[in-house]
């Protein structure tokens, strides 16, 4: 008596949990990989009917999607821009990442994000990840400490811009705020509101450029102004004793005191020192901080700020890098763009 027939088992699926490869369907439909990537890449004319229905309904029960970096690169283009941020928790760094996001959408890129935390030392560990994802550009808001860095970017051979920090022997776009106007936008409002002894307040500022240009922009303001005082402290993280002694070593000296903070982070270290103090601003205090946020508006009577054209400054690095991609040849550039004033009762006091 002949033994049954066995029924042939169907080909095996990928295992659960794992994406499906060109192989597997392959192997589902009783075909070459070859002739699968002839029906992906709609070459259907090279298939027989019965062919291509055989891996469509493959690619169907498998669940398959063709990686789009593998099909990019067969095309010899990622379409992807690398960014690298010093900190994704500054507003300034988010606002930028949104701009260059929107400007490559627009343009048919997608952006790949590093954030440093900042720590300098990742600076080229950040370019080389993402050159090993045949990013196609690099945008770059570091610290500009590392200077592995720059020997990274040149070897990879890709076109670079920076924005806010520049690179120390890094030639490159630069895209960043008008430090050193903003400075002195923000200082001459205090003093023409009234007060008269000013403290610059700032992030550690060596091998920072954006941090050096604006404390020497305060530094020459205050040489430059008549009857007025001013002095600069640096902030970090963990300081919040120190900042309060500068503080009211600034009221001791018994003049109309205003601080002008250089940044977002440090607008935030000095809303907490004034709130532990007790005093207010617009009356024990006046204040202008660089960097406009959605919570500076409900911090006491409203934090005044000279607003960044973040979203602008992300738009022009991605512009610039994607005409390098293009083939413009030209000397590196530099742009730098206003701010704008934003005046609130902080510094206006008793005027608003």
């Amino acid at each position: 008596m002949p033994a049954p027939a066995v029924p042939s088992l169907p080909p095996a699926a990928p295992d659960a949990g794992l994406r499906a490869t060109i192989a597997d369907v392959a192997r589902r439909a009783g075909v070459s990989k070859a002739t699968v990537s002839r029906f992906l890449n709609r070459r259907d004319e090279l298939l027989t009917p019965e062919i291509a229905r055989r891996v469509e309904a493959a690619i169907a029960e498998l669940g398959y999607s063709p990686s789009p970096m593998a099909q990019a690169l067969k095309r010899g283009r990622s379409r992807l821009i690398g960014l690298v941020v010093a900190d994704v928790t500054n507003p300034f760094s988010v606002a930028v990442l949104r701009g260059a996001e929107k400007a490559c959408q627009q343009a048919g890129y997608l952006l790949m994000l590093f954030n440093l935390g900042d720590d300098a030392d990742r600076e080229r560990d950040a370019i080389e990840a993402l050159v090993a994802y045949q990013v196609e550009g690099l945008i770059l808001n570091t610290l500009g400490r590392d200077e592995r860095a720059v020997a990274a970017a040149a070897r990879s051979g890709r076109p670079v811009v920076l924005v806010d920090r520049r690179h120390a022997e890094m030639q490159a776009d630069f895209v960043s705020l008008d430090n050193a106007g903003a400075v002195r936008l923000a200082a001459r409002h205090l003093v023409d509101a009234g007060w008269d002894e000013l403290l610059f307040v700032s992030e550690p500022v060596a091998g920072v450029s954006s941090r050096q240009e604006r404390e020497a922009a305060f530094r020459a303001f205050v040489a430059d102004a008549a009857g007025i005082a001013g002095r600069s402290v640096e902030s970090w993280a963990g300081g919040a004793e120190a900042l309060a002694q500068a503080l009211r070593d600034l009221r001791a000296r018994g003049r109309r005191p205003a601080v002008l903070a250089s940044n977002a982070v440090v607008t935030l270290r000095v809303a907490e020192a004034v709130a532990a103090l007790g005093w207010r601003f617009g009356g024990d205090l006046g204040f202008v901080g660089i960097d406009e946020t959605e919570w500076a508006p409900l911090v006491g009577p409203g934090l005044s700020t000279v607003a960044q054209p973040t979203d602008a400054l992300g738009r022009l690095a991605t512009a610039c890098l994607l005409e390098r991609l293009q083939g413009l040849t030209v000397p590196p550039r530099q742009i730098l763009l206003p701010g704008q004033l934003v005046a609130r009762r902080s510094s206006l006091g008793t005027q608003a």
